[in-house]
């Protein structure tokens, strides 16, 4: 995991650093602790009025400090509109003034706008930005970026000038928490597939015990045992075993139901028999963007002790074309006694999650069921690269992901589900079959799920364009953004804590 800053709380007082970052709000306003930060109001105004800087959300600009000052430079960052700024708002904020830190190794923030009460909740969303932002996968070049390199480094300490520090400090240690577990999503989709392969990413689930969390995996011979015919027959063509990680975070009550995520775990996928084209195939090392979300959030809730009992299984295979895998025309039975025509070998994922919600229902009762799916290329042809695809047969949870998305910036839209489209994937000589023809591909994939979760409140969301490849924003520099970790942290946040 890459180096990421230091940060501390104090109160208003001089900055005395190598950086000093001061928020300016709309028409270029900006608060009087922050000129006494810098012992000169003026040097702020001037820098405003040379440039002609409106304040926009993310907007920055700088300058360097004349001596004396006690700060080598000054950077301004752009608030927007104060009274119109929402949770993801102060990630863009605080990730856009990291990005100006360059190679300094400390910094002060004066986080005050005029008229404006900033929250604690505000100062930890501006830090958590700012620890995504510092995100950076290099594990794997023998030579490091130089100080020359634009993108700032980790090792810098960043003191958060506020109000109250010791109320920030309280509610970044929630924030820090989340952001670890974003950053363990990122570097599990960012990993190579010949290191990252099912046995070795339940070793990563495992290493999940150290927070409280309780870890189970399944071995290839349990699964045979249980029955889960749709998730072996996806993995029957790699010599690399099959493995489902059980993780569960018991924050409530013992006798209260969890709440469960599933995660699809497909380590590199060839698409089977059915191979997809070479062009672009690396990407599919990131198959298994929604299992690293759901251990991402696990780590997430466990880390900041979430009063919440909950449960996140992912179903971790590879999806290779060797002479032992299946082929299209086979028939598989599922876990559930279900049986699947396997018409098209690249429509792995659902396969596999079949299984995997069937028992994380049949074994966890849960309350509800929500699993994230790098699932079909449709959703992104649907929808782009800026909200996933949300799926679901209960209107109160579909409603309380959305207002998670809205709030954390992961934003969903909603799809149809309806017998107009489960009639599409019935199948002539098995109960389902895997495709239901190039219309409506996002939905006839989850209506396949919906046939696997019974009654519960269930909700599917199609990452597939959020997860890998998405742009890059404020706080997201990366190919893997770990879309899904804060979203569902934020749902469980709002409405399932004791």
């Amino acid at each position: 995991m890459s180096k990421h800053p230091a940060i501390g709380f104090s109160a208003f007082s001089a900055a005395e650093k190598d950086v000093a970052i001061v928020l300016v709000g709309e028409g270029g306003k900006f608060a009087e602790q922050a000129g006494a930060s810098i012992g000169d109001a003026s040097l702020i105004s001037r820098l405003i009025e040379i440039n002609d800087f409106k304040g926009k959300l993310g907007a920055t600009v700088e300058t360097i400090a004349p001596e004396g000052a006690g700060i080598d430079r000054l950077v301004l960052v752009g608030v927007g509109d104060p009274a119109k700024l929402k949770s993801d708002d102060w990630l863009k904020i605080g990730g856009a003034a990291f990005s100006k830190l360059g190679s300094a190794k400390t910094a002060s923030a004066v986080l005050a706008l005029p008229e404006t009460a900033l929250s604690p909740e505000n100062t930890a969303d501006f830090a958590l930005g700012m620890l995504l932002r510092a995100y950076r996968f290099e594990k794997y070049k023998t030579k490091k970026s130089d100080d020359n390199d634009s993108e700032p480094k980790g090792n810098v300490t960043v003191t958060l000038q506020t109000a109250d520090p010791a109320a920030a400090k309280e509610a970044f240690a929630g924030a820090e928490a989340v952001a670890e577990g974003v950053r363990l999503a990122r570097d599990l989709v960012n990993e190579p597939a010949n290191v990252l392969g099912p046995v070795e990413f339940a070793e990563e689930a495992f290493k999940l015990e150290k927070l409280g969390v309780k870890v189970e995996i399944l071995a290839e011979d349990e699964l045979k045992a249980l029955g889960m015919g749709a998730l072996l027959g996806v993995a029957q063509g790699s010599v690399r075993p099959p493995r489902i990680a059980i993780m569960q975070w018991n924050g409530a009550k013992e006798n209260e139901s969890p709440v469960a995520f599933i995660g699809k775990g497909v380590v590199f996928d060839t698409g089977g028999i059915s191979i997809k084209q070479a062009s672009g195939m690396e990407e599919m090392k990131g198959d298994m963007g929604g299992a690293a979300a759901v251990t991402g959030l696990m780590h997430a809730l466990a880390a900041r002790k979430a009063k919440v009992n909950a449960v996140g299984i992912i179903g971790l295979v590879e999806n290779m074309p060797d002479g032992n895998a299946q082929r299209p025309g086979d028939i598989v039975t599922s876990m559930s006694g279900q049986t699947i025509e396997v018409l098209n070998t690249d429509a792995e994922g659902r396969l596999v999650l079949a299984d995997v919600l069937w028992y994380a229902n049949d074994r966890f009762k849960p309350r509800f069921m929500v699993d994230l799916a790098t699932l079909t290329g449709a959703i992104m042809v649907a929808l782009g690269l800026h909200r996933a695809g949300l799926f679901s047969n209960d209107d109160t949870l579909a409603g309380q992901l959305s207002a998670a998305g809205e709030a954390t910036g992961e934003k969903l839209w909603r799809m149809p589900l309806g017998a107009e489209y489960d009639k599409m994937i019935d199948s002539k000589i098995a109960d389902m079959k895997n495709i239901g023809g190039r219309n409506g591909g996002s939905i006839t994939a989850a209506q396949f799920l919906k046939r696997f979760v019974g009654e519960t409140p269930w909700a599917h969301l199609d990452v597939a364009g959020t997860a890998i490849g998405a742009p890059n924003n404020e706080y997201s520099q990366s190919w893997a953004s770990g879309f899904g970790v804060r979203l569902l942290d934020r749902l469980v946040r709002d409405n399932f804590e004791a």
